[in-house]
């Protein structure tokens, strides 16, 4: 028996389901946080007039202005370093790096300031900070504005990590994100921006923290983050066509985890595959492998946990290469299938 994820139902108040892209998503979240707290403002590269090297913020300099919107020089330390500043003020600054590659130029700020200021303080001052970065691979944009940097983050205490892949969790996690009092990273996969989905009109936030079953299935476990719970998804389908029946969980938020679905899963199919566009070695999924490891689902086992993940490479230039070096949905299916197959 194979069960999907219903449509968004309207809010509360009444507020109807709508079709925005991703990219949509993203603006509409940003616009009504910059109309309800004049505390909100954006800061990036080209954000402003430009409305973004992706489209995302589009008009919203000609609606909210410069002082809200602003453009940036090209130095992501600086960036980095006035949001925190801005947030240690009382704003909340919502901050987009224009690939999540160039987020390297700021650590500093972002690993020994922002996420380490309030503990640091004990308490005493918060870092109500966004950072969004668009991630990973599939538009030949070459080894440095490709990369899947996610374990970066999630390995910092401090700060909480959000990878969205729906248009509605991109919109209801990124309030919610405006409204935590400390530091969230959310990386937005390029290749999502252009997808579309429903999602209910308002504010309605998603909680940080929670992971989502996107589809259920009794044979394999398939747990994916970024564009590649797309992937399984489709995946799944396929594999239904031969007979194996997947659940699908999109983790969403990194950080803080929510693994209880994972594990409820695997205690029930046996069987548990991890799929990251990042590189294999020390890559997010490692992670959920030793949890599982450890947990009361490994008595239920009847399977290896398999890593399905990129090339321990930097992403190539060339489309064929690029394909190649990180898993597609082909790629999912074989190592499904060998898990329920061979074990």
């Amino acid at each position: 028996m194979t069960t999907t994820l219903p449509t968004p139902a309207p809010s509360q108040a009444g507020d109807s389901v709508r079709e925005l892209s991703y990219a949509e998503a993203v603006r509409e979240a940003l616009a009504e946080a910059l109309a309800a707290d004049d505390r909100v403002f954006l800061l990036g590269e080209d954000i402003g007039v430009y409305g973004g090297a992706f489209g995302v913020t589009g008009d919203l300099i000609h609606r909210f202005g410069p002082e809200r919107v602003r453009d940036t020089p090209i130095a992501e330390l600086g960036i980095v370093g006035a949001a925190v500043g801005a947030a240690l003020c009382g704003m909340r600054p919502v901050v987009e790096i224009q690939f999540s590659d160039f987020t390297a130029q700021a650590m500093d700020q972002i690993v020994n300031q922002a996420a380490k200021i309030h503990f640091m303080l004990g308490g005493a001052a918060t870092v109500p900070m966004v950072l969004r970065a668009p991630t990973g691979s599939g538009t030949g944009a070459a080894a440095q504005h490709s990369q899947s940097l996610e374990a970066w983050f999630a390995h910092v205490p401090g700060l909480k990590v959000v990878m969205p892949v729906t248009p509605a969790d991109v919109k209801g996690l990124l309030l919610a994100a405006i409204d935590d009092p400390n530091p969230v990273v959310v990386l937005e996969h390029k290749l999502l921006y252009r997808t579309s989905g429903p999602v209910p009109a308002g504010a309605d936030r998603i909680p940080l923290g929670h992971s989502v079953v996107r589809r259920r299935g009794a044979d394999v476990t398939i747990v994916g983050t970024g564009v590649m719970v797309s992937r399984a998804l489709e995946a799944a389908e396929r594999l239904a066509a031969v007979d194996i029946e997947a659940t699908v969980i999109d983790q969403r938020t990194l950080k803080p985890l929510d693994a209880e679905p994972m594990l409820d899963s695997v205690t029930d199919t046996g069987r548990l595959l991890l799929v990251q566009e990042a590189p294999l070695t020390c890559g997010y999924v490692a992670e959920l492998a030793a949890l599982t490891a450890g947990s009361r689902a490994f008595g239920h086992l009847r399977a290896p946990i398999r890593r399905l993940c990129g090339l321990d490479a930097p992403i190539p230039y060339a489309p064929q290469l690029e394909t190649a070096s990180v898993p597609q949905i082909p790629d999912i299916v074989a190592a499904a299938e060998d898990l329920v197959r061979t074990w």
